[in-house]
């Protein structure tokens, strides 16, 4: 079993020029498929739960479903990760479970919808750093809230995303907050606010610059090239998908994703860790409904679900090709917690943080 922490993957990421799709995981066959696709590309894999999943799941399930990829795939490294810890407790629980990083969202408060001032954000997440580095284990902060630039709306996926609206500013990081932040709390990853929001329906046109604010990043990555930074809700939501879904019952509003194209250009700026989840939903939901339309009498769930897992695996072994991960596998050895603890301890890697 090749458990590895986000921050050494990320720092072979970055010296390798490639990011890491991040799949959220929901249930037993999006983690078959994420680690399928993984294992035909030679990827290093990027679990992550959020705290639905894990109360979808439950904690026991989703720990031992974890392990036991590990386990399957002994030649593959893998990080476990924690998506929108809400607080220090949540990200403890995690760590606890044996996850090898943590989210600290402290863009929002512990409701999981109320923005929240920047000293909150900089206290809660410093708190989960100083906890999570004496393990061994990576710590990803947030710092702007995400929501739509379109609307000024928040989006709230899952119980998670502020309700109401916003100012501009509110939903764009400042690259010189980001630096304070940064070197205030330690964070291994900074999430970024550039116009992304989770779900499907990210925007209502094809996005250009004045709703997806990727000269953002660019900034941050200037006056922070060392820095990991992380893209929300990057999921593309593809056309095909979409057509997918409608064509067998479904009833999805024509909506756009982020492109690939615009992914591949925060890459090269500084982006190491792409969230993905709705894509993921999107295959398997929209394949279920087509094998249902097409076998009317079918109760069978094993043989439901095994298109929308053939679908999900192509989408992720794609999204590894596209990133660069595929093949860096082999490359990677990972250290323990105990190691990376000492690395911490000695302040090797926040030495590296601006």
């Amino acid at each position: 079993m090749a458990l590895i922490t986000l921050r050494q993957l990320l720092d072979h990421a970055s010296q390798n020029g490639y990011g890491m799709p991040a799949f959220n995981i929901t249930n037993l066959e999006t983690m078959q498929a994420v680690m399928e696709a993984a294992d035909k590309t030679n990827s290093p894999v990027l679990l992550q739960a959020s705290r639905t999943a894990r109360n979808y799941m439950g904690d026991k399930f989703l720990q031992h479903m974890f392990m036991a990829a590990a386990e399957t795939y002994p030649h593959l490294p893998v990080c476990m990760h924690l998506d929108h810890g809400n607080e220090l407790d949540t990200c403890m629980s995690a760590m606890d479970m044996g996850f090898t990083s943590v989210m600290m969202d402290g863009s929002l408060e512990a409701d999981a919808k109320t923005p929240s001032e920047y000293d909150y954000n900089v206290a809660e997440t410093s708190s989960v750093v100083e906890v999570a580095h004496t393990r061994g284990i990576s710590v990803e902060g947030e710092l702007g809230v995400l929501g739509s630039l379109e609307t000024g709306m928040g989006e709230k996926e899952d119980g998670h995303g502020f309700e109401g609206m916003l100012a501009r500013n509110q939903l764009l990081t400042d690259p010189d907050e980001a630096c304070d932040f940064v070197a205030a709390t330690g964070v291994d990853a900074l999430a970024v606010a550039c116009g992304t929001s989770h779900g499907a329906y990210k925007f209502s046109k094809r996005p250009n610059g004045d709703i997806l604010a990727m000269n953002v990043i660019e900034q941050i990555h200037e006056k922070l090239p060392h820095t990991h930074l992380v893209m929300h809700g990057a999921s593309t939501v593809p056309q095909y998908l979409q057509d997918l879904i409608n064509q067998h019952g479904g009833d999805i509003p024509q909506t756009f994703g982020v492109p690939l194209e615009e992914v591949e250009r925060g890459i090269k700026c500084g982006v190491r860790k792409i969230n993905i989840d709705t894509d993921i939903r999107m295959a398997l939901s929209g394949s279920m409904r087509e094998f249902l339309l097409n076998n009317r009498s079918s109760f069978d769930l094993r043989a439901i679900i095994k298109p929308g897992r053939k679908r999900v695996v192509e989408l992720c072994a794609k999204r590894n090709e596209l990133f660069g991960c595929a093949g860096m596998a082999d490359k990677i050895k990972p250290l323990s917690l105990s190691q990376m603890a000492d690395r911490y301890a000695a302040g090797i890697f926040r030495s590296k943080a601006a």
